[in-house]
């Protein structure tokens, strides 16, 4: 007979867990048996301790085992799907889902809502006029057998792994929240309970992501990796940059606009790069050859499976975006190169406009945000427009302008460097 506190003290001292104290600790804390306290006083423990590669993996099936499972094993097609552990302007999801669609894969994307300075693909997606996050589980399955759709962007639901939704609750409000092990289940626990064959993680490194530097990515993308790969999913993991910003915009509205032009085939290089290395990876995981997703996004195939999927989740693809009251510019100081751009300054600005939220449950504007209109590498003139703030309450200007005032570094010259930094797995 297992109990909390033995196992609290095992991890503390820094035993390895067996399967047994693992499974019960774990249902037990599902069950309200273990109360918060104590499910907190083991989650620091992890922090310190660790966790070996097989406690990880056996941790991560209790937690798919606290809620149900999906199954996608009657589709005509495989399934693969994508996680991206957030970044700033990372819209990459929207194009993205029905591109890969295109090409002849099912894709099931459960996605979140944005929390501080990242913004939540769930947001975004909620810009667009009717458009709805909240589907079934025979939706899902309807919308994805759809040979003209094969794409859906979600919301998870309760049952997916709901001993993680407490237990992310309780690392939020204790200091636990960087534990990788802890990390890593929480976002294989709900992609492996979501049935995908094949998953592509997008792992973001540098000032605008939660990993800042690439030694703590590397480890986040193995554990990750390891989880998926020990639970018979086809895993492979992309170590990308996030010093600055994807593309040219931050927020909801005006990132499905950005979204829409790269589906129209055009759109910033550094998205269209990042989505179709994604998309060619994700096919790769998928077992399917012979199909370029460059080629889908040039012939408007995937335009095409854009607005049928977002019309199948009740979205008019056809209706006009949000546009915010109030703007305000931001310009240069001085004259030079664009030498660096703080992704979390832009950010931390697209927020505290209005687009993100501090705590879970809070309402965001659709139409605030930031265009940029100098990235790194380009010149500017004293004077010349660096970004634009939009937000419908102008009282947010100031704290957001101190957010994005030094964001960017002006000096003589511009290094380019990758935006794929490693590849992890396959």
């Amino acid at each position: 007979m297992s109990d909390a506190v033995s196992i609290i003290a095992a991890k503390r001292d820094g035993h390895t867990l067996t399967s047994a104290q693992i499974d019960w600790v774990v249902d037990a804390f599902t069950k309200g048996v273990v109360a918060d306290e104590q499910m907190s006083a083991l989650a620091m423990a992890i922090l310190w301790r660790g966790m070996t590669r097989p406690e990880l993996s056996r941790w991560t099936a209790a937690m798919i085992a606290s809620g149900s499972r999906m199954d996608f094993s009657s589709l005509p097609v495989p399934t693969v799907d994508k996680h991206s552990t957030g970044g700033v302007g990372d819209k990459i999801t929207l194009p993205l889902a029905p591109l890969v669609a295109a090409c002849g894969a099912a894709v099931p994307q459960l996605s979140g809502r944005g929390l501080g300075h990242t913004g939540g693909t769930l947001d975004k997606l909620e810009s667009i006029p009717g458009w709805r996050a909240d589907l079934t589980g025979d939706e899902i399955h309807s919308i994805l057998a759809d040979p003209a759709v094969g794409a859906v962007v979600c919301a998870a639901g309760a049952d997916l792994a709901p001993a993680d939704k407490r237990l992310y609750a309780l690392r939020d409000v204790t200091g636990t929240v960087e534990s990788i092990p802890l990390i890593a289940s929480s976002i294989m626990s709900k992609k492996i309970a979501e049935g995908t064959g094949a998953l592509v993680l997008d792992v973001k490194v540098g000032a605008g992501a939660f990993m800042k530097n690439l030694s703590d990515a590397r480890a986040l993308a193995e554990a990750m990796v390891a989880l998926g790969t020990d639970a018979g999913v086809r895993t492979v993991a992309l170590l990308t940059a996030m010093d600055s910003p994807l593309g040219l915009t931050a927020g909801n509205a005006v990132e499905v606009e950005e979204s829409l032009e790269v589906l129209a085939g055009g759109g910033p290089a550094d998205i269209v790069e990042l989505t179709v290395t994604l998309a060619r990876t994700m096919l790769t995981a998928a077992g399917i050859e012979g199909v370029d997703p460059a080629d889908k996004l040039a012939d408007g195939s995937a335009m095409d499976r854009w607005r049928a999927m977002i019309a199948a989740q009740g979205g008019d693809p056809g209706a006009a975006l949000p546009v915010a009251k109030e703007s305000q510019v931001i310009t240069a100081e001085s004259d030079g190169v664009v030498t660096a751009l703080d992704a979390m300054g832009v950010g931390v600005a697209a927020w505290r406009l209005g687009a993100g939220r501090e705590r879970q449950g809070q309402p965001v504007q659709a139409a605030a945000g930031v265009r940029l209109h100098a990235k790194p590498g380009d010149r500017v003139l004293a004077g010349q427009p660096l970004a634009t703030l939009y937000t419908d309450t102008p009282e947010k200007f100031e704290h957001a302008t101190a957010a994005i005032a030094d964001a960017w570094t002006i000096g003589d010259a511009y290094e380019t460097s990758p935006i794929v930094i490693e590849r992890v797995g396959l």
